[in-house]
């Protein structure tokens, strides 16, 4: 595997990551003790420190190793989800993206980002206790071939240990897939403490046979940590499927370690000494277990995994639940193995291909009319409609629900909400509405616009919609559905609406209308999508230069769209934004003048 062509994949996988850890954190706002949720925050942190990680992307690693860290603390209750909080992780996932698209960009961080991880980093630090967590020599510490086991003794001289055993034998391509074994023992270092590394070499061939682009290692690792199984097995994510990996908790029974003891190439005693080299059984343990070999063989031989059985030198093996967590992220990959990521380029291609296809098919058609020739007819009708079968299918490739961009507008309401002091809640219906993924794109920013302009002058602070018999919260609608071809979008608020004399007079005032026109409600309240129209009184951060409904509508305009408005003063407002489905390809008619009726043939 090539990490460079790999790059690209990681950014957009982190950057939908963090755009789902956006979402699940508005969610925890409103539902603190959702375990799932929580869980679900925490996984996106760590997939994407640990895929930044086999990268080089320092940065990434070293800061959401603390974001992480106070992800941790939130997961064992040891922190409470408040509206502090989440403003501090929103504000850490903005400084995580800024890093992925730095990463994207190749550049080197400004000093501005720098300060801005510094300064969230520190007021992580204030959730931890005030003590930094080693995040940048975890990033970036090289682990050593051996390490020294601390034993500590205590009563009777029983050595106890709190160890995961960590197995590992590298397929003999992980180089030539471009990946570096001890990489990956570094990384799991970020997790924890590694007490011992044993290298072994029992699978090198005799140096006439080697392959210098094979790998022929395999290491056995004694690990402290309190990662769950799911983390440590996710550092091997990129090895899994050519490589022999076997983690076992601590305290697992002996029946466990037979489990990979037999499946390991070499002599039953030299792996019961590797295991005591590692820390995992101790001298007497093995010893004990050796003794008990040697008092049954006469009867009946067995292999020392089955006589460490009877032993129970080890305690009670790993809870149910830890398994079954295990089976469930397993099927969770079987499922994601079924999706596979398209380059924009290659999917545009094919659709110019279909395009010609259908033209092409279309010209055949003609001239087997023309020709008049039975099987050629019917022919030309099975092509047709086999290419009409292909382009559809081609075009579901290029849509997508609008739910993802839906989704993001959540944080935009929260923010702009707290920024003019309302309530206001967003309600989504819709979202599983697909359109083609270039709309999506481009829809974005028209739609952002619309929603700031709602927030800010449709929807009344709290003491005036009560005092007009409304809920003190505003409500904000997004909205979407197919309609006769096209797919219909509305932003819809339950504010103050539109006044219709307001707009005409600043109209009036503008020349943009002449005095003692008459115009209709809805030619009135289209004014507010001409150049530099604006009724508001005072400029703020959000509105009132008189550009954007304009710029709103251009937008629209330019993906083959319409924009409408309705609206009840004192009830709300509605924009209504009319688009095709795809931009791809476009039904056209073919119309000519032919001969008189007593003709069989057409002239084009």
């Amino acid at each position: 595997m090539n990490f460079d062509a790999a790059l690209p994949t990681f950014i957009a996988e982190s950057r939908e990551l963090l755009q789902s850890m956006e979402e699940a954190l508005l969610r925890i706002e409103q539902s603190p003790d959702d375990a799932d949720t929580i869980n679900a925050i925490f996984r996106t942190a760590h997939t994407i420190k640990g895929s930044a990680g086999l990268f080089g992307l320092d940065d990434i690693v070293a800061f959401t190793h603390v974001v992480e860290s106070v992800l941790d603390k939130v997961r064992g209750g040891e922190l409470r989800v408040d509206a502090e909080l989440v403003a501090l992780l929103l504000a850490t996932g903005d400084h995580m993206r800024e890093l992925v698209n730095n990463a994207a960009d190749g550049g080197e961080l400004t000093d501005t980002v720098g300060e801005t991880g510094l300064t969230l980093i520190d007021r992580l630090n204030g959730y931890l206790g005030g003590e930094a967590p080693a995040a940048a020599h975890a990033a970036t510490s090289k682990v050593p071939m051996e390490y020294e086991l601390p034993h500590t003794t205590e009563g009777g001289g029983q050595v106890e240990t709190d160890l995961w055993h960590i197995s590992l034998r590298f397929g003999h391509d992980v180089l030539r897939n471009g990946m570096d074994p001890l990489s990956f023992i570094r990384y799991l270092g970020t997790l924890g403490d590694i007490h011992h590394v044993v290298t072994l070499f029992d699978g090198m061939p005799i140096a006439q046979a080697m392959d210098p682009e094979s790998c022929y290692l395999g290491f056995e690792i004694s690990f402290n940590s309190n990662a769950e199984k799911i983390a440590i097995e996710s550092v091997f994510d990129f090895v899994s499927d050519n490589c022999q990996i076997r983690i076992l908790p601590p305290h697992s029974k002996i029946t466990e370690y037979l489990q990979f003891i037999t499946d390991l190439p070499g002599e039953e005693l030299r792996v019961g000494e590797m295991l005591v080299r590692c820390g995992t059984l101790t001298a007497s343990e093995l010893e004990a277990a050796l003794k008990l070999q040697r008092a049954e063989s006469n009867a009946h031989p067995r292999p020392i995994g089955e006589v460490l059985i009877d032993a129970e030198l080890v305690a009670p093996p790993v809870v149910a639940a830890a398994l079954e967590k295990q089976r469930q992220v397993k099927e969770s990959r079987s499922s994601e193995a079924n999706l596979i990521r398209v380059d924009s380029e290659k999917l545009d291609q094919l659709i110019n291909l279909v395009g010609e296809l259908i033209i092409a098919g279309a010209g055949a058609s003609l001239i087997a009319k023309r020709a008049n020739v039975p099987e050629l007819l019917e022919a030309t009708v099975t092509l047709s409609r086999l290419v009409e079968q292909v382009r559809d299918s081609a075009l579901t490739l290029r849509m997508v629900q609008i739910g993802g961009t839906f989704n993001r507008f959540q944080r935009v309401v929260r923010d702009v909400s707290n920024e003019l002091d309302k309530d206001i809640d967003l309600v989504i219906s819709g979202a599983d509405t697909e359109l083609d993924k270039i709309v999506v794109e481009k829809i974005g920013d028209p739609l952002t616009h619309l929603v700031r302009n709602a927030m800010d002058h449709g929807i009344e602070t709290a003491d005036v919609r009560l005092a007009r018999g409304k809920p003190a919260k505003g409500t904000l609608q997004l909205n979407a559905y197919h309609d006769a071809g096209s797919i219909v979008i509305e932003v819809s608020d339950d504010g103050g609406g539109l006044n219709k004399e307001r707009i005409l007079k600043k109209a009036i005032e503008r020349g943009l209308v002449s005095e003692g026109a008459v115009l209709s409600d809805q030619e009135i309240h289209n004014l507010i999508f001409e150049a530099g129209f604006s009724t508001a009184d005072v400029v703020s951060n959000l509105s009132g230069r008189g550009v954007g409904m304009d710029v709103v509508r251009r937008n629209i305009q330019a993906l083959r769209g319409t924009v409408d408005l309705d609206s009840v003063e004192g009830e709300g407002s509605t924009v209504r934004i009319r688009l095709p489905l795809t931009l791809a390809i476009i039904d056209g008619f073919l119309v000519g003048v032919g001969r008189p009726p007593t003709s069989s043939r057409w002239t084009w």
